[in-house]
C-alpha cells in the first residue's frame, strides 16, 4: 500500500526558530517538528503557526505577530529545496511534492489586528492563508475559550473580520474561540470552517474541545476538526497514550463522518505529548494503529491528508 500523506493542521514550532533556539532542520535539536522528520514521515503540508504570547498582547501583539511572520519567510527561504509557501489554489495542487514539503503560514489569535479590518489585508499580502480569530482571552474581534463569564458573540469588528476572509480566501480557525463566537461563524461563513487543532468533548469535558453538537454543526459546513495530541485534551486525567488520539479519531468520525477528521498535532506548543507520539517522525505508527481500528486505506486518507487539502481547495483562491 502507498504511504498515505499528511497534512498537519497546526504545529508551533515557528517560535523557536524566531528566538533563535532551534534551527528546525535536525532532530538532534529536540523539540517535536523538525525538516527531517516531518519529510520521513510523509508531512506534505504543515500549517506552521505564527502563536502571539500573552506577554506581548495587546500593546505589542502586532509587532510579534510581524516579526513572526518575516520568522516564517527567512525559515522558507532558507531551505526552498526542502519547504514551500502554499498561499494559493494553484501552490496546491503542488501538495504532495516528493521533495519538499509546503508551508501553510497561520496565525494564532486575532490580536495581530489590533482593531483594524486592515491588519487582515496586510498580512494576507504577507502570505498568511488561515486565522485563529481568538487565543482563550477576549480580543477585539470575540471571546476565547478561557473568557467563561461572558461567552459573547462576535464583536462588529470580529464579523466584519469573517467577511473579509471570506472575500479574501483565508481559512477561518475556530480552535480556542468560545462557542457562542462558533455558532455565530457558522452563521456569517459562506466558506467551511477549520478547528484545527481541537478534540471531542464527549470523550474529555474540556472547554477547548467540541461538543457533538459542534461536531456535527462542523460537518454540515464541510469542515474539518484536527486532532490536537494534548494529553489534557485527550482524558481528563491518567497517562495518555496513542491510543487515546485513535479514540477521537473514532468518535468524531463516528459522530460527524470520517470527512470531518484531520490532524492537528499542536506540535512544539504542547507541553507534553501522548506516548507512542512523541514527534512528528511517530505518525507511521498512528497510521498503523488506524488500520488496526478497521479505517479503509481511502478513509486513512482523508483522515491524514485529503480532508484538509479538499478545505482548502474550497477557500483558497
Amino acid at each position: 500500500m502507498k504511504k498515505p500523506y499528511i497534512i498537519d493542521g497546526h504545529c508551533d514550532s515557528l517560535i523557536h526558530f524566531v528566538n533563535g533556539e532551534r534551527t528546525l532542520q535536525d532532530p538532534s535539536e529536540g523539540g517535536h517538528w523538525d525538516i527531517q522528520r516531518a519529510r520521513r514521515a510523509g508531512v506534505a503540508l504543515q500549517f506552521m503557526a505564527a502563536f502571539i504570547e500573552t506577554r506581548y498582547k495587546p500593546s505589542s501583539a502586532t509587532w510579534r505577530g510581524l516579526q513572526l511572520i518575516e520568522g516564517a519567510h527567512r525559515f522558507i527561504g532558507d531551505h526552498p529545496d526542502q519547504i514551500f509557501l502554499v498561499q494559493t489554489k494553484l501552490d496546491l495542487q503542488q501538495v504532495p511534492d516528493s521533495a519538499r514539503i509546503g508551508i501553510l503560514l497561520s496565525v494564532e489569535g486575532g490580536e495581530i489586528l489590533g482593531e483594524s479590518i486592515f491588519m487582515l489585508d496586510i498580512i494576507f499580502k504577507l502570505g498568511v492563508r488561515a486565522l485563529g480569530l481568538t487565543w482563550n482571552q477576549r480580543n477585539a474581534l470575540g471571546d476565547g475559550v478561557g473568557e467563561v463569564g461572558t461567552q459573547s458573540r462576535l464583536t462588529q469588528l470580529g464579523q466584519e473580520v469573517v467577511l473579509r476572509m471570506n472575500k479574501l480566501g483565508m481559512l477561518i480557525d475556530v480552535s480556542h474561540l468560545n462557542e457562542a463566537g462558533f455558532w455565530h461563524v457558522l452563521e456569517l461563513s459562506n466558506d467551511p470552517i477549520a478547528a484545527s487543532h481541537s478534540c471531542a468533548r464527549a470523550l474529555c469535558a474540556h472547554p477547548r474541545n467540541l461538543t457533538d453538537q459542534q461536531l456535527r454543526a462542523l460537518a454540515k459546513n464541510k469542515g474539518v476538526v484536527g486532532i490536537n495530541f494534548y494529553p489534557r485534551f485527550l482524558k481528563e486525567a491518567g497517562k495518555t497514550t496513542r491510543n487515546d488520539v485513535v479514540r477521537h479519531i473514532c468518535h468524531i468520525a463516528d459522530v460527524a463522518g470520517v470527512e470531518t477528521v484531520g490532524l492537528g498535532s499542536d506540535f512544539d506548543g504542547i507541553s507534553e505529548a501522548p506516548d507512542g507520539l512523541g514527534h512528528v517522525g511517530d505518525y507511521d505508527y498512528l497510521l498503523n494503529d488506524l488500520t488496526k481500528r478497521g479505517f479503509s486505506t481511502s478513509e486513512i486518507e482523508q483522515i491524514t491528508g485529503c480532508n484538509f487539502r479538499r478545505l482548502l481547495s474550497a477557500v483558497l483562491k
